[in-house]
């Protein structure tokens, strides 16, 4: 999770705070949430091991301010990421040669730009290594909390990183097919989706509205219970396999984000900020995922989905010990974030709620396209669904949607 997370908030202006500007009241509440929350105004060191520590010494967070001859509507409605020319809005951390881009470096970046309208864009960047989603929600509605006019927090933040430690000795007790590369291919096949020019790759978001998850379900096993998160990552995986053309027997995954808060078994402390989540991954041949029908798909998602357990979390642990904490494998696989319950647009500083609230890229990581985040939006007639931005060769992106329409097509 060496890399950073970035998020644009989008807010109108609200005639109750006229003459109140943004930039202040963000930075004063900023400083004082930044007093619990002292770990996110270290920096990160690297240990032996590729092992990472905080050094918390006040060193601080990065914050800008900003102005833009631009009103809230000039966005237009947007809806799911990318958010337009976000590269305005975000701030950026330098790049020093050979130099990892977390290490020593500011794990929050925040740049707040004013519109001409009396409205402003609060834009983020946090390091991963530190929080996850739920985790920087909950410290921007501490901000949010404090830039109301709250003394404290009404969530303490909790540490709480020993209880992901990894055991003495560490000792892996599941395969971790997300830390190993697939199989079948070779260098002399490298994966098409890591080796395309950014220039050369086409993005488009996907809506599955009530329409189409009725059409998905449709292709369901009878008696089958299927979440909409498994319905709609079971088709794009299905359907980026097809679009790709993989040979048959290579292998691809699907990995996706498992997330361990809200369950019993898994004992988080209260307020904990931190990466709570595991990979999980479904992986098979590409002859036999786009060979067989869509519940052969469904059945290896929801395998893998229920597979992330306590124990899961501490084996992973264990294994990032014993192999100096690898990147997560990218060839041939898709991978997804549902996104779509962080609460993004919850994120009130006291202008009101955010006209837009979520991620300012389409997706993260290393490499463009393997990420693909799940959102809530409407469509033209007000129907809620999921849309999915996905980013694929641009001469893949004709067959993937013609599979797909094939998919949430009703019988």
């Amino acid at each position: 999770m060496r890399f950073y997370s970035s998020g644009i908030h989008l807010y109108r202006a609200n005639p109750a705070k006229a003459g109140r500007d943004p930039a202040t009241v963000i930075r004063e509440a900023l400083a004082k949430a930044l007093v619990p929350y002292y770990p996110l105004a270290g920096r990160l060191r690297e240990e032996e091991g590729r092992k990472l520590v905080v050094d918390c010494a006040g060193q601080g967070v990065m914050f800008a301010e900003a102005d833009a001859d631009l009103t809230a509507d000039d966005f237009g409605d947007v809806q799911s990421p990318p958010f337009p020319c976000f590269e305005r809005f975000i701030l950026e951390s330098t790049t020093i040669a050979g130099v990892e881009p977390v290490i020593d470096r500011p794990l929050l970046y925040i740049q707040v730009t004013r519109l001409k309208c009396g409205g402003f864009i609060f834009g983020q960047r946090f390091c991963h290594c530190i929080v996850d989603a739920p985790g920087g929600m909950q410290f921007e509605k501490a901000i949010c909390e404090l830039a109301c006019g709250a003394a404290a927090p009404s969530v303490a933040p909790s540490w709480g990183r020993e209880m992901f430690m990894a055991r003495h000795p560490p000792r892996p007790s599941y395969p971790h097919l997300e830390y190993r590369e697939p199989a079948g291919g070779g260098a002399d096949q490298p994966d098409r989706v890591l080796t395309t020019h950014p220039r050369d790759v086409a993005r488009v978001p996907f809506f599955f509205g009530p329409r189409e998850i009725a059409g998905l379900r449709q292709r369901a096993p009878p008696g089958m219970r299927c979440s909409r998160f498994e319905l709609v990552a079971a088709a794009i995986w299905r359907s980026r396999a097809a679009a790709l053309g993989y040979a048959p027997d290579e292998e691809v995954r699907l990995s996706f984000i498992v997330n361990a808060r809200g369950r019993a078994e898994i004992p988080l402390p209260e307020g904990f900020y931190g990466n709570a989540f595991a990979y999980s991954v479904a992986a098979t041949t590409s002859g036999e995922l786009t060979g067989k029908d869509l519940g052969y798909a469904l059945e290896l998602v929801k395998k893998a989905k229920s597979a992330v357990t306590y124990d899961y979390l501490l084996s992973v642990a264990d294994l990032m010990v014993l192999t100096g904490r690898p990147l997560f494998a990218l060839s041939r696989t898709d991978i997804v974030s549902d996104i779509s319950h962080a609460g993004f647009k919850s994120i009130d500083f006291g202008w009101g709620e955010a006209v837009y609230g979520g991620p300012a890229k389409g997706g993260e990581g290393p490499v463009l396209g393997v990420t693909n985040y799940f959102s809530r939006a409407k469509n033209g007639k007000g129907e809620e669904g999921t849309v999915v931005p996905i980013c694929l060769p641009k001469d893949a992106m004709e067959k993937f949607q013609l599979e797909i329409e094939g998919l949430t097509a009703e019988l």
